[in-house]
Parts: C-alpha cells; sequence; structure tokens
C-alpha cells in the first residue's frame, strides 16, 4: 500500500544518488542566491523610484524570484538588474524542471523485485 514509502526510506545507492544531486542543487541554488542579492544590491541601491534600497531588499526579491518568479517588490529598473532577474527566473525554472526530472526517475527506474 505504502511502497514509495518503502522506497524513500531504503537507502541503496540510487537513493544517495539521489541526495546527493538534490543536495548539490540546493548548494548552487545557495550561491545562486547570493551572488544575485549581491549583483541586484549593487545595481538597483541607489536607483530612484526602485524597491530595492538596501541589502536586505535586494535579499528578499533575489530570494523569492527563485522561489515563485514574483514579489511584492517591483522588478529592477536598470537594464543589468533586468538581465540579472531573468537569469535568477531562468535558473529556478531549470531547478525545477531538473529537479523534477530526477524525482521522477528515481520513481519510475526502481529496480524490480
Amino acid at each position: 500500500m505504502f511502497a514509495w514509502l518503502e522506497q524513500l526510506i531504503t537507502w541503496e545507492d540510487r537513493h544517495r544518488q539521489l541526495m546527493q544531486r538534490l543536495a548539490i542543487v540546493l548548494v548552487l541554488t545557495a550561491l545562486v542566491d547570493i551572488a544575485g542579492t549581491i549583483t541586484e544590491h549593487a545595481l538597483e541601491k541607489g536607483v530612484a523610484h526602485g524597491d530595492i534600497h538596501s541589502f536586505g531588499d535586494a535579499l528578499f526579491f533575489t530570494t523569492v524570484q527563485l522561489l515563485t518568479v514574483s514579489s511584492q517588490i517591483r522588478n529592477p529598473l536598470t537594464p543589468w538588474g533586468r538581465v540579472v532577474d531573468v537569469a535568477l527566473e531562468l535558473w529556478a525554472v531549470i531547478v525545477v524542471a531538473g529537479s523534477a526530472g530526477a524525482i521522477a526517475d528515481f520513481f519510475h527506474n526502481k529496480p524490480r523485485s
């Protein structure tokens, strides 16, 4: 009845590989978040009529962009700030699709008993 749960709690080599892949994606996404935050803050902090005034604003904006591709903060106003914004959104889409594919592959290619 709960065969999928059994698959998650047994730690075969394929389980370790999946967890390693997901951990790498998590670490890389954290690094992208930090780099995006620093870049957006540098590009947008002095822009009049913009919403990114502090490092905290930039951190909130980049993190939300990576998680949901939308936020209460308006999009960047500088051309390079917009390029960074699009790069963050592309990263988010690629990571979600890749992670979903890795998880689907894990369940699809389960060993036959």
